[in-house]
């Protein structure tokens, strides 16, 4: 991945999210409870749906993928960024940085498609309940896995393809507090006109695309469950606005970075927190408060690690 022929860059300084060290101290406690909490929650999940029958259904496996994904997603950036914030000198190699450019989109794909696929699930279950044990079957469910994971693949591949031949002769230090391409484009010093296009195509139409088909999907289980009884809209309805408010925390704003012209705002460093950081820490709350069979599979997994039954 050495492309440095092009570039007199060898390390990049990272601005971060504060100079202020107080600042800095403050943000690292946050962050760390925050990660802690990513990994207690969906590790949580992740044993209680294969430890249980869970698995055996479609949208708790996707469930099982989709916390795997948000644990790998953060663990790209969030590390770093604590690690950071009690550095003096915020500093990653140029192979570091395109590493974790290509892996921040990797599991970003997967996590998008996965959330695809789950609203396919709820789109059958809901306006094909007849047809829903055949259409996702488990190998249907393996092949979308594999198709999110194929996806997520060729995205990032793209995003690195067009990132680490740009040549990097000038200013070393990205206004974010991870490796990005718009911040990295705006390092460049070459015309990135072209390229900053092609993010566009890449990052910010998957995004806008899949948002739409997503949207576009409850419209169609809203009208389907007109007309069915109310206890049967409520627990429809309960099941789609977890997975609802999942799809708008994490995809809002990154549609507000990557679907505009190739520039860097302020805001962007915030609005990357809550898909970085923010969306893989409350999406085992909201797929578990609202959902009793994720209660009681939590009842039932860790109340007999935690209270085993005597014999």
């Amino acid at each position: 991945m050495d492309r440095r022929s092009n570039s007199n860059i060898t390390i990049f300084i990272l601005l971060g999210l504060s100079q202020n060290k107080n600042t800095e101290v403050r943000c690292f406690v946050f962050f760390l409870f925050c990660y802690i909490a990513i990994w207690i929650g969906n590790v949580h999940i992740m044993v209680s749906i294969t430890c249980s029958q869970l698995i055996d259904q479609p949208m708790y496996f996707f469930l099982n993928y989709l916390s795997l994904s948000d644990l790998c997603y953060t663990s790209t950036v969030t590390p770093k960024l604590m690690t950071d914030l009690l550095a003096e000198r915020k500093i990653i190699s140029y192979n570091n940085c395109m590493i974790q450019l290509f892996t921040t989109h990797l599991f970003g794909g997967i996590e998008i498609f996965i959330l695809t696929g789950m609203a396919y699930d709820r789109y059958v279950a809901i306006c094909k309940p007849l047809h829903y044990t055949i259409i996702m079957s488990r190998h249907r469910c393996n092949m979308i896995i594999m198709a999110c994971c194929s996806g997520g693949f060729v995205h990032s591949a793209s995003q690195l393809l067009l990132t680490v031949f740009l040549p990097f002769c000038g200013p070393n230090e990205i206004d974010h507090y991870f490796c990005d391409v718009y911040p990295l484009l705006k390092l460049a010093c070459s015309n990135t006109y072209i390229i900053g296009f092609l993010v566009i195509a890449n990052s910010g139409l998957i995004a806008l695309v899949t948002f739409v088909v997503l949207i576009l999907s409850y419209f169609f289980i809203l009208y389907t469950i007109r007309a069915y009884s109310v206890e049967s809209r409520r627990k429809a309805l309960s099941t789609c606005s977890s997975h609802l408010t999942v799809v708008i925390l994490f995809f809002v704003p990154a549609l507000f970075i990557y679907i505009r012209p190739a520039t860097t705002f302020p805001e962007d460093k915030v609005f990357a927190l809550f898909y970085t950081i923010i969306a893989p820490m409350f999406n085992p709350l909201i797929y578990t408060l609202r959902n009793t069979e994720m209660k009681n599979a939590l009842q039932k997994v860790w109340g007999q690690q935690v209270f085993p039954k005597r014999r």
